[in-house]
């Protein structure tokens, strides 16, 4: 079915607006925000790509999802052609619909964001993934012939499982090796279930096992076996490193040793995968938030995470310190003003000097000093300046840095001929992400530092890409 409409009727629709839980309910549960684009709004929606020629919209996705041939097929009202379109290039779309930055990447590129609002291509991606769950039908696609070689991956986040999706689809036998109990990496651990619920990345990670990849967890990389004895005596032929970047990074202030002070990972973690937000079926050690005044010091999608996580364990206060001001925030634009709107509090030009305890140990408050914006740093943001005077106490029961994350040096120190640079990531080939170490591959996290899901997606396709050419070439 041809859209009819034209160029200029297509520009005059207005983009549909993604349904969402009201702020006064959903502060409350841990259930999904946004609620899902429904049949009708999908088309609406699908009616106003301008069908590009060469659409910019697949230059700015890092795994080149095929934006404008899928749309089609949502506006065809094949939905579930549409869903295994972008599985061509995507293993994760449900994933990726909810959490992916399109406004910086595929809508980023958008030719009607030029004059009007961009394609929704994040609400329709999301779309066809959760229609063709709905129907219990998941397009897998088809597998080449065997190989008899064997990969072994480290990590199952994004760029992990997107680069175990690509190798099985090339005939490879491919294992990836998890440390922790459940598969899916910061997908699991990181991203609370208000946002990406845990159902949806099991059932992302469920179709990988359905295609043949094989799930190993309670493997620690480095302690449990070696990258060296991987190669060797369990006969793996390549290795792709994909471990993210999960080293917290803090103030490194006074008072960070206080009962009460969390890195967000750690925090995050806790709820996320041990059910810390299940209390008291689930009786895990995080210290309880209720009627207490919570701070997260960070203004990334991380901090967000936090706070409105701290929010729903009924917190007291939900305090954001950031020492910018809200201009100058990383996090997605979305989130902020789903934050804004569940009552979390936004202090700005405000930077923590040192945490305070009471004779028992625990946080009582924080020490903070006003700032003032100067000129622009490296990152283009404005450098945040000391107020001389400005310094205040702030009563505080739980505190939560988000400062974003460095990386764990496990794998690299049991891996001696692993070249890394002085911060600890691995040095990897910018095309092939090959390492020093031959048969080695590594993207990601691990590679380029903290980045978004799909970023470490592109990277695991890249990934798998130059791993086939390798294992396709002659020893």
């Amino acid at each position: 079915m041809t859209n009819p409409l034209s160029p200029k009727e297509r520009v005059n629709l207005p983009r549909q607006e993604m349904p969402a839980q009201q702020p006064e309910v959903r502060r409350h549960d841990f259930d999904e925000v946004n609620l899902g684009l429904t049949v009708i709004q999908a088309h609406s929606e699908a009616a106003r790509c301008l069908e590009c020629n060469h659409p910019k919209c697949v230059e700015g996705c890092p795994v080149g999802v095929q934006v404008k041939e899928f749309v089609e097929l949502i506006y065809e009202g094949d939905y579930l052609g549409a869903a295994a379109k972008i599985r061509e290039d995507n293993v994760l779309p449900a994933v990726t619909g909810r959490v992916c930055p399109q406004e910086n990447q595929c809508e980023g590129k958008c030719i009607l964001g030029k004059r009007f609002a961009p394609l929704g291509i994040g609400y329709l991606e999301r779309f066809v993934a959760d229609y063709e769950r709905s129907q219990g039908k998941v397009g897998l696609p088809p597998k080449q012939p065997a190989t008899g070689k064997r990969v072994a991956i480290i990590g199952s986040g994004p760029a992990g499982l997107s680069a175990a999706g690509d190798l099985l689809l090339k005939g490879h036998d491919v294992t990836v090796f998890e440390a922790l109990h459940e598969p899916g990496g910061v997908l699991i651990y990181g991203i609370p279930e208000f946002r990406l619920p845990k159902a949806i990345v099991r059932q992302e990670i469920n179709n990988l096992r359905a295609m043949g990849v094989t799930f190993e967890t309670n493997v620690v990389i480095g302690k449990t076996i070696t990258i060296d004895e991987l190669l060797g005596e369990e006969g793996f032929h390549a290795v792709f490193i994909a471990t993210g970047a999960g080293l917290p990074k803090f103030l490194g202030i006074p008072g960070e040793h206080l009962a009460g002070v969390y890195s967000a990972n750690e925090f995050l973690t806790r709820v996320n995968l041990m059910g810390a937000n299940k209390f008291p079926d689930y009786d895990e050690p995080v210290y309880d938030c209720r009627d207490r005044a919570v701070a997260v010091v960070g203004a990334g999608n991380t901090a967000m995470d936090a706070v409105r996580t701290a929010l729903r364990l009924e917190a007291r206060r939900a305090i954001l310190l950031y020492r910018r001001t809200e201009a100058e925030m990383p996090a997605r634009e979305e989130e902020i003003q789903h934050a804004r709107e569940e009552g979390v509090e936004f202090v700005t030009l405000t930077a923590p000097l040192e945490f305070l305890g009471d004779e028992s140990g625990r946080l009582r408050a924080a020490r903070c000093q006003k700032m003032q914006l100067g000129e622009p740093d490296a990152s283009g943001r404005r450098s945040p300046i000391p107020i001389k005077g400005s310094e205040y106490e702030l009563p505080l029961d739980v505190a939560i840095i988000a400062l974003g994350t460095g990386a764990n040096p496990l794998v690299q120190s049991t891996t001696p001929d692993l070249a890394t640079d002085g911060r600890g990531y691995i040095l990897a080939d910018k095309e092939t992400l090959c390492t020093s170490k031959r048969g080695v591959f590594a993207g990601g996290d691990i590679v380029t530092g903290g980045a978004t899901v799909i970023l470490a997606m592109g990277a695991g396709r890249q990934a798998a890409k130059a791993i086939h050419e390798y294992l396709a070439s002659p020893s």
